[in-house]
């Protein structure tokens, strides 16, 4: 068969991957059943639902006609560069670098370095914008984690909260 879509192609068996990764994975623990759920229950069922999404991404590509054949285009190097950079300071942020003496800056504080960080990636910046997603952001990761689920995770500073 002729491949109809590139990128349809390429993502659909990127997706396999992942898909039988989290399903290969999820064996290690506990599976358990639709009633009495183990650790491994979500993770293999998510692994699945990933791997035939993938399939079925592939099989569209080699059916559905395009006009171009939707070419693969060149890495988008930039925002790559600026989302993994983003994701890396929002642990770094998170959990602090105890190596080094970098302390733990918090939840509020990683989310705001995420958002920035993270917003370089795109063709334009607006402080402003970029503030107010934040905030809100910071406000629902906040309500979410720490008020309705209650986790465990340092919100600000050391040296704020003392």
């Amino acid at each position: 068969m002729k491949i109809k879509s590139q990128q349809d192609f390429y993502s659909g068996l990127m997706f396999i991957g992942v898909g039988i990764a989290f399903a290969w994975g999820a064996t290690t623990y506990h599976i358990g059943e639709g009633a009495r759920m183990g650790p491994g229950y979500f993770p293999l069922m998510l692994g699945i639902l990933l791997a035939g999404l993938g399939a079925f991404i592939l099989f569209e590509s080699l059916v559905v006609e395009t006009e171009d054949g939707e070419p693969v285009g060149k890495w988008a190097w930039k925002p790559l560069g600026f989302i993994i950079a983003a994701n890396l300071l929002f642990g770094i942020l998170l959990g602090g670098l105890p190596s080094i003496g970098l302390p733990a800056m918090g939840m509020i504080v990683a989310v705001y370095g995420l958002t920035f960080i993270s917003s370089l990636a795109g063709d334009e910046f607006s402080f402003k914008e970029n503030l107010i997603l934040a905030t809100v952001l910071a406000i629902g990761s906040y309500l979410a984690f720490i008020v309705l689920l209650k986790l465990q995770f340092q919100v600000w500073p050391t040296f704020i909260t003392g």
